[in-house]
């Protein structure tokens, strides 16, 4: 259906397009948001397929590319990721991977979300200890790396573990994706107990603990008893605006969930929603996208038998729509629909404003992803004293700031501000992985290239390299709006309008990360400048302070006394009093 410039309305099929089209004019049945589009139809164009599968299909391609205004329209042109491990080296490498899968090995997915997917290749990471580095990092190795210092890594690069251990371990990693955390566990009581029993404690335990954190996960697993391939679609509609979860479970494992908002929902039924969601969402032509054996829905699809016979078709074997009204799929389904009313609320609730300005960022940096958590850096020091850095939270719904963390900076050259950011991107990532935390989505680092670069080294060190990283470089005079942007490959930079809503976004959480960072400098300088030299030297006590003060008469006497002087004080010997003495001079 066509306005009068051509522009198109609406996208539809029937069986019977003569009844279909008809329905439209007939006032009494209508809904309002039917009688607004019949007033600005100007024309109609039709289409006969062979097949209603290829008319489905067709429907959803068209839709996608015209974007019709009165089509229930989702977006979703991102690619999934997936666990990719490669087969054709010694050692494979288990690593995130995203595109066509083209490359010999083993993929794990897809899963909904890159944070899915790095949270269970962390686990299995954890558990299982396989590598991630790319081949040109695991050839040139000389030593091991800090994977193997946190326990991430049994450092086969240089000779640590055999072949065929590795391969061992491989095998579980497989079982473990595969959701076979039994058969994991029973092949891992075996080697424990003959360990115990040749009394290598040690190694036993190795097995323990894989055994206890494969327990947990069981646990944890919310939908521990889907057997197969399945997605679980689930809707809810309110204020106009609806939400669209999809639970996704492979091999019988919950590998996540995700939202979906459509547009153009005022007054559309959760049917009409779901409908549409089914065309739209598994009738693209990606290569990355797997379609499941079985569909559990909230509510039952229109035309369920076409979009059943449309599937089975385009996935080469069967593919069923259930919708489940008792039992413990009725369980799962209620879940996921509790799930979408719960984030529709959210969103509704969240603060718009922040929403658009986080919007406006990703758009500016071009990532796929929504951009949900940023962890900006800061440094702050006084020609180089008392060096403390800040990491500041934001999501879209503002500053989190029980996540906020100050690091006292110890170790590099006074004024490094490189070094120092270095450091403290080390040690916040690496406690961020050794504690399975939530790693963000964007890192902002208030400085320029330097800055950038050695943050940038510190992820590579990291394996988090793939993160994508912004640096705000300060502009003439250090005035706001005339910042410099610089991008995670430390060359492209962009200057940024000064009504952008994205700069206005960076310049608020940059502006929280030096406020935090300078408060808390200010409190290590002057707990430094309150501080007795005393307290600093090992060895002093309370009491022993309170004898040299009462000696001497005040920290004066003390720093005019010689080493002799100083140990004739009772509990002062002359090592003590060479190191009082040294401290004074």
């Amino acid at each position: 259906m066509l306005d009068e410039v051509g522009t198109a309305l609406y996208v539809g099929k029937a069986r019977n397009l003569k009844k279909r089209v008809s329905s439209y004019f007939n006032k009494a049945q209508t809904s309002p948001k039917t009688r607004a589009l019949v007033k600005q139809i100007g024309g109609i164009n039709i289409t006969i397929t062979h097949t209603e599968g290829e008319a489905l299909l067709l429907e959803s391609n068209l839709i996608k590319a015209l974007k019709p205004r009165y089509n229930i329209l989702f977006r979703d042109d991102k690619s999934y990721p997936y666990l990719y491990l490669s087969s054709e080296q010694a050692f494979p490498r288990l690593s995130f991977y995203r595109g066509a899968r083209s490359g010999k090995g083993r993929y794990f997915g897809p899963y909904p979300s890159t944070r899915a997917a790095r949270r269970t290749l962390n686990l299995a990471q954890k558990l299982f200890r396989i590598r991630q580095c790319e081949d040109s990092f695991f050839k040139n190795r000389r030593r091991p790396c800090l994977q193997h210092q946190i326990k991430r890594c049994t450092a086969p690069c240089v000779g640590h573990i055999t072949p065929e251990k590795y391969a061992q371990d491989i095998q579980h990693s497989v079982m473990f994706l595969e959701g076979r955390n039994e058969e994991v566990i029973e092949a891992l009581t075996l080697p424990m107990q003959e360990a115990a029993r040749s009394l290598e404690y040690e190694r036993a335990a190795k097995y323990r603990d894989q055994i206890v954190s494969l327990r947990k996960i069981q646990e944890t697993q919310h939908i521990n008893a889907i057997k197969g391939e399945l997605d679980i679609i689930a809707c809810h509609a309110e204020a106009g605006l609806a939400c669209v979860q999809v639970f996704y479970i492979r091999g019988g494992a919950n590998l996540g969930n995700k939202a979906f908002f459509p547009k153009n929902t005022k007054n559309a039924l959760p049917e009409d929603i779901i409908s549409a969601f089914l065309s739209q969402y598994y009738f693209a032509k990606r290569r990355d996208r797997q379609l499941p054996r079985e569909i559990l829905l909230s509510h039952r699809a229109q035309q369920a038998d076409l979009l059943e016979r449309a599937l089975a078709e385009q996935a080469g074997r069967a593919v069923k729509l259930s919708r489940p009204l008792r039992g413990e799929r009725s369980r799962w389904v209620a879940m996921a629909r509790e799930n979408a009313e719960i984030v529709l609320r959210q969103r509704i609730a969240t603060n718009a404003n922040y929403q658009q300005r986080f919007e406006a960022l990703r758009e500016l940096l071009n990532v796929e992803e929504a951009i949900e958590r940023i962890e900006c850096f800061d440094i702050s020091h006084t020609s180089g004293e008392a060096t403390v850095a800040s990491c500041v939270v934001f999501t879209d719904s503002g500053a989190l700031k029980n996540d906020y963390r100050r690091f006292n900076i110890e170790g590099v050259r006074a004024g490094d501000d490189y070094a120092a950011m270095r450091q403290v991107i080390e040690r916040r990532y690496t406690r961020v992985k050794k504690e399975d935390g939530r790693l963000p989505d964007l890192i902002l680092i208030d400085g320029g290239k330097g800055q950038l670069s050695s943050a940038a080294q510190a992820l590579q060190e990291l394996q988090l390299d793939e993160i994508c990283m912004l640096g705000v470089a300060k502009g003439p005079g250090r005035k706001p709006g005339l910042e410099t942007l610089i991008l995670s490959d430390g060359r492209t930079e962009k200057r940024l309008p000064g009504h952008s809503s994205a700069l206005h976004l960076i310049q608020e959480i940059r502006d929280e990360a030096h406020r935090f960072a300078i408060t808390a400098h200010r409190r290590r300088r002057q707990r430094q400048h309150t501080q007795s030299p005393l307290e600093k030297i090992a060895g002093i006590g309370s009491k022993r302070r309170q004898q040299l003060i009462k000696h001497f008469g005040g920290m004066q006497g003390i720093a005019a006394a010689g080493v002799e002087d100083l140990a004739r004080v009772a509990g002062i010997n002359k090592h003590l009093a060479q190191k009082i003495y040294d401290r004074f001079h």
